[in-house]
């Protein structure tokens, strides 16, 4: 099997604003907005380089939801950055009704997405959002793995005609995919090839799904692992291919099992090709305090608990 590098570890958000800067110099009609969490989404280069194309709304999310629906009227692609929690949660009538509605050319834009968040705890780990979003008719729902995905992520978004939801994280986490490239909405990516599993993974699951499939390779199993980055439209074709040929499926994800990738696949699945599946994701929970690395253990979303996944699954077919 394959063997990837981490290239040097790197937060998801800083991903973001390394494409939102370039994006600032090659494409006029993109504007920025956020609700006063500048640092945090890493926008302050672009806005040193682009200060007449940024508006600082301020903590009235809402507000920034109407104010880029708006401009997209004249033209222009928003990016709004904020909190994952505060992008979609508190947002949902403006976004449904301003936004998806009408197919407003908006890209939502949310950090600190997930348990990952770590020490602000429950208030503020959203494991909802990914279900919010993808229920939304016409919503693109995007979830890159790491700096250089979300990096390609960001710029090919603007460059797509709609509402774009764009998820990304806030620790630092292994950058293994190349720096050059070309980020396809819906189109899976194959990381490894398998017989005996496949392992669908999202996020910061990809490189867990990645350790994994070495564990499980060193117990004589073959792990096929597809990195699905585009959530909504979701690429059916590369699962029925790999699930028609292992015979069954572990989802990964950092979400709840309830309204995620887990259950996107399921119903894929079930509509062309029933077979096994297991779910690494949050078991219908809210979070809670505690450092990243801790919080994947205790709710089981790391490699141990694909491996624990894949192992059941196998049996089941």
């Amino acid at each position: 099997m394959k063997k990837y590098t981490d290239t040097g570890k790197n937060d998801t958000r800083s991903g973001f604003g390394a494409g939102l800067t370039e994006l600032g110099r090659t494409n006029p009609n993109v504007v920025a907005l956020c609700a006063d969490l500048v640092g945090s989404l890493k926008m302050q280069d672009f806005i040193d380089e682009n200060p007449e194309r940024f508006f600082q709304v301020g903590i009235a999310e809402a507000n920034m939801m109407g104010i880029a629906a708006g401009l997209t009227i004249g033209g222009k692609i928003p990016f709004t950055g904020t909190f994952a929690n505060f992008s979609t949660g508190r947002v949902y009538d403006q976004i449904r009704q301003s936004i998806a509605y009408s197919g407003k050319n908006v890209k939502i834009c949310a950090s600190h997405a997930g348990l990952t968040l770590g020490e602000d705890g429950a208030t503020h780990q959203i494991l909802e959002d990914i279900g919010l979003m993808k229920m939304l008719p016409g919503m693109t729902v995007i979830n890159p793995c790491d700096y250089n995905q979300t990096k390609a992520a960001t710029i090919a978004i603007a460059e797509y005609d709609g509402p774009v939801y764009l998820r990304f994280g806030r620790p630092k986490v292994a950058n293994f995919t190349p720096a050059d490239q070309k980020f396809e909405i819906g189109k899976a990516i194959l990381l490894n090839e398998g017989k005996d599993v496949t392992i669908i993974a999202t996020g910061h699951l990809v490189w867990e799904a990645l350790q994994a499939a070495e564990q499980l390779e060193e117990k004589g199993i073959s792990a096929e692992v597809i990195n699905i980055h585009t959530i909504k439209p979701l690429d059916e074709a590369a699962i029925l291919a790999s699930v028609g040929k292992t015979g069954c499926v572990v989802t990964a994800e950092e979400h709840n099992i309830l309204g995620g990738l887990g259950e996107s696949v399921a119903r894929t699945l079930t509509h062309n090709h029933p077979a096994p599946q297991e779910f690494v994701a949050t078991m219908d929970t809210f979070g809670e305090s505690g450092t990243p690395e801790q919080l994947m253990e205790k709710y089981g979303l790391n490699a141990a608990a694909i491996v624990k996944a894949s192992e059941k699954v196998i049996k089941r077919k």
